[in-house]
């Protein structure tokens, strides 16, 4: 059994960049924050460097703020990665659920405070959708948008997200971290086991009968429990701002049949697709979108 006792959430940094091939000049300035979004609840994130935020970072399902932590590293710019709702250090709604137009308000009010003057919102996943809500609703909060391997046809068959959802929807709790892992590594073969320890040591806790479960809440994403996000196309179409969305050349998350929708709601729309990425770019293939990130940003 391996010791997990000396885990320090901003202890690994250094791995991340060493894993990455990214020079390593000390640890980076990381802290956590927690915002009141009302009604006693709060949102939990990590805010990186000292200046303003120049960009937000929102995570998928099942993840929390640090899968962007070699992101962050890359991009080496002042932003705050966010811990959605029931996700992370965040804290778990009562009703579990956590649709993107329920999350879009409550990242809302965390933005206002921390990042007004962001220059882009990326989200993924379930931050995609989050994300593209947000835009739509709240366009002056969100200059550019970066939506990670996600459309909101992502729920149009059950095998777009069938491999995540038999992920996700595994058991509620393990004896140990070990087990964890060992089931992590099974569902992600392409994937360091280096690089899976350590995001498993951010997403699991250990509960007060010994056992382990996730950081996350078991989410509903829509009110029905479905993952019809077909409506969600109106917020796209109504989205002003420059939208960037990303592909995982592996990933069955997003179809030609959805990059065509987008493009005929966004007609301006940029698509980039990452060689040799599955759904969680950002895990497979951190530099390439950090710097997808960054020219988007500058241009």
């Amino acid at each position: 059994m391996s010791d997990y006792s000396d885990y320090d959430e901003f202890g690994l940094f250094a791995e991340n960049a060493e894993e990455a091939g990214l020079a390593w000049t000390g640890p980076p300035q990381v802290s956590r924050f927690s915002v009141d979004i009302g009604d006693g609840r709060r949102v939990s994130g990590l805010r990186w460097g000292d200046g303003e935020p120049e960009l937000v970072l929102l995570h998928g399902g099942a993840q929390n703020a640090h899968t962007w932590d070699t992101v962050a590293l890359a991009l080496d710019r002042p932003l705050i990665a966010v811990d959605l709702p029931g996700h992370g250090h965040s804290d778990w709604w009562d009703d579990h659920l956590y649709t993107p137009q329920r999350m879009a308000e409550a990242v809302a009010v965390v933005i206002e405070k921390l990042a007004p003057r962001a220059d882009a919102v990326v989200g993924m996943s379930l931050g995609g959708l989050t994300s593209i809500r947000l835009a739509a609703a709240h366009p002056a909060l969100v200059r550019r948008l970066v939506v990670v391997d996600v459309t909101p046809g992502t729920g149009d068959h059950p095998g777009k997200t069938a491999a995540i959802a038999a992920f996700v929807n595994g058991p509620a709790d393990f004896d140990s971290l070990d087990q964890i892992l060992d089931r992590t590594v099974t569902h992600n073969p392409t994937r360091s086991v280096r690089s899976l320890r350590r995001g498993v040591l951010h997403n699991a806790r250990e509960r007060a009968d010994g056992r382990w479960e996730w950081r996350y809440d078991r989410l509903r994403p829509t009110a029905d429990g479905s993952m019809d996000f077909g409506p969600m196309w109106e917020d796209v179409a109504a989205i002003p701002a420059p939208l960037l969305l990303v592909r995982g050349e592996l990933s069955p998350v997003v179809d030609d049949a959805d990059v065509a929708e987008l493009r005929r709601r966004q007609p301006r729309a940029r698509v980039v697709v990452v060689d040799g990425a599955g759904h969680s770019i950002q895990g497979d293939r951190p530099i390439q979108l950090a710097a997808l990130i960054g020219d988007f940003v500058a241009d």
